[in-house]
C-alpha cells in the first residue's frame, strides 16, 4: 500500500462523530424519536413503540384538533419544583440518548391526544355519553377497548395559547381532567409543545401513520365569549 493511500487512525472516529453530530442536529430541530414510556394512548401507541416526533410542522400550521403531540409537561402536568435536577455530565448523556431514541423520555415530557384548541368548549359528556367540542360530539373509534369518553364530568373553555388533551386509554390516563386544580387548569401552553408524533416506526407490527381521526372534521367554530 503507497503511503498517500493509508488511513490515518483518527478518519473512522471522526467519521462516526460528524454523524452523530448531524443526527443530534436533525433531531434538536427537525425530528426526533420518542419511545412511549406508559399505558396512556393505548391502543393506539404501546408501550417501548417508538415514534417519530416532527419539531417543524408547527411552524408552518397550528397544532389542531386530533394531532397526537408530544409536549412539556413543566408547570402543567408537573410543578417546577419537582422537576428532577441533573449536573451537565449526565444531562449532556441523557440528551443525547433520548435524542437518538435510545432512553426513556424525561418524566416531563408527556404523549396525549389534542381535543380542543384555544377558544374552544370542551365538554363531557353528552346524553349518549360523547366528549363534545362546540357541541359536536365526538365518535372515539381510537379509545382503548371497554373504555367510556370520560368517567370525570368537565365543562371547560380552552383560554388562547393552550390545548386540553387526553389519552387514548382513558381509565389509566393522567391528562389534562387530573389536572384541573392545578394553577393551570389542566391546560397545556402551544408553546410548550414539542412537535407532533406522525408515525409508529418500531417494532414492525405497530407501523403505522398517526393521521387525524375524521371525527375532528366539520367541527364548528368557537361561539366567541360576550364581552
Amino acid at each position: 500500500m503507497s503511503k498517500g493511500s493509508k488511513s490515518n487512525w483518527w478518519d473512522i472516529p471522526l467519521t462516526l462523530a460528524i454523524a452523530v453530530g448531524v443526527v443530534l442536529l436533525i433531531t434538536t430541530f427537525v425530528v426526533k424519536p420518542f419511545s412511549i414510556p406508559s399505558e396512556s394512548m393505548e391502543n393506539t401507541l404501546l408501550i417501548g413503540d417508538r415514534v417519530l416526533v416532527n419539531r417543524m410542522v408547527y411552524h408552518v400550521r397550528p397544532v389542531q384538533r386530533g394531532d397526537v403531540i408530544v409536549f412539556d409537561g413543566t408547570d402543567s402536568f408537573v410543578p417546577a419544583s419537582e422537576v428532577p435536577q441533573r449536573d451537565p455530565i449526565t444531562g449532556a448523556i441523557a440528551w443525547v440518548g433520548q435524542s437518538l431514541g435510545l432512553m426513556q423520555p424525561d418524566s416531563t415530557d408527556f404523549i396525549k391526544r389534542v381535543i380542543g384548541v384555544g377558544g374552544d368548549h370542551v365538554q363531557c359528556c353528552d346524553a349518549q355519553g360523547h366528549l363534545t367540542v362546540n357541541g359536536k360530539a365526538l365518535d372515539e373509534p381510537y379509545l382503548y377497548p371497554g373504555d367510556v369518553a370520560s368517567l370525570d364530568p368537565f365543562d371547560v373553555i380552552v383560554p388562547p395559547g393552550k390545548l386540553w388533551v387526553m389519552g387514548d386509554h382513558r381509565s389509566d390516563s393522567a391528562d389534562s381532567r387530573s389536572h384541573m386544580g392545578d394553577p393551570g387548569g389542566g391546560f397545556v401552553p402551544v408553546d410548550k409543545v414539542v412537535g407532533r408524533a406522525m408515525a409508529v416506526l418500531w417494532p414492525i407490527s405497530q407501523l403505522q401513520i398517526l393521521s387525524i381521526p375524521p371525527t375532528f372534521n366539520d367541527i364548528p367554530n368557537p361561539t366567541p365569549s360576550p364581552k
